[in-house]
């Protein structure tokens, strides 16, 4: 994964539509319908927090863990002190000092891994985390969005109250990946300042998911289109998954 350097900058900025606080009432409603604990949740992916400040607000012990120092810093700068815990980690690589009872990556974290492999390892990382009868809510973007909707398009975004103006270029692979570049134009006093960020969405199949659950002990309770409640469709563009962690002492058996 890359560092996002660059992109923490404008990450805010290009993400103030994404509905925060109903994503964070979601993952509240599916904790109290599928999990008997509901008290510390761990976000994968975090970014720059807004996430978890929102859950930080519905009474959750938040912490983040995200791979970007700079996405951290930014974090840190909203944050009151003692809201929520960053932690500096790539979420193949998880690693925690207690169990959580909600584990989630969304906003397509999960496709920001280098490949397949990496999807399972996280996943393994995280049912090691997860307490017995807790949950793992993560989305994926589909194929469809993949082929259909980044495919090989291009985008761009004038923030002009905010003097950002930027270039998204996709290129979609024939696996289905998704190279993408951004380049970021700063207005400051008249002058455009340029910087860039490059990396890569993997597709991740179906097959792939379920077997990753299987193996690491979660069983698949729930698969929706995006936040909200219905079975996913051909034109659903990002599926999210709720999983149970099952009972350690029974897997044993």
């Amino acid at each position: 994964m890359s560092g996002y350097s660059a992109f923490a900058e404008y990450y805010d900025v290009l993400q103030r539509d994404v509905p925060y606080g109903e994503i964070a009432e979601r993952i509240a409603a599916l904790g109290r319908q599928y999990s008997s604990e509901n008290e510390v949740i761990v976000e994968l992916g975090c970014g720059t927090g807004r996430l978890c400040r929102e859950l930080v607000k519905l009474g959750y012990d938040v912490i983040g863990v995200d791979i970007s120092a700079e996405m951290l810093d930014i974090a840190e700068q909203y944050s009151e002190e003692g809201e929520a815990t960053y932690l500096l980690q790539d979420m193949t690589e998880l690693d925690l000092w207690g169990a959580a009872d909600i584990i989630v990556c969304v906003l397509d974290g999960m496709n920001h891994l280098k490949d397949e492999q990496a999807f399972c390892k996280a996943i393994e990382r995280a049912a090691m985390f997860t307490c017995d009868g807790g949950l793992l809510i993560f989305d994926v973007n589909t194929e469809y969005k993949h082929r259909q909707i980044l495919g090989d398009n291009a985008f761009v975004y004038d923030v002009e109250d905010e003097g950002l103006f930027c270039a998204w270029r996709n290129s979609c692979n024939e696996d289905g990946s998704v190279d993408i570049a951004l380049d970021f134009f700063q207005n400051e006093g008249g002058i455009y300042h340029r910087s860039s960020e490059y990396f890569t969405e993997i597709l991740i199949s179906r097959r792939v998911i379920e077997d990753a659950l299987e193996k690491s002990g979660f069983e698949l309770v729930g698969v929706f289109d995006g936040l909200s409640e219905a079975e996913p469709c051909e034109t659903t563009q990002r599926e999210l998954y709720v999983c149970r962690r099952r009972p350690r002492r029974s897997m044993e058996q």
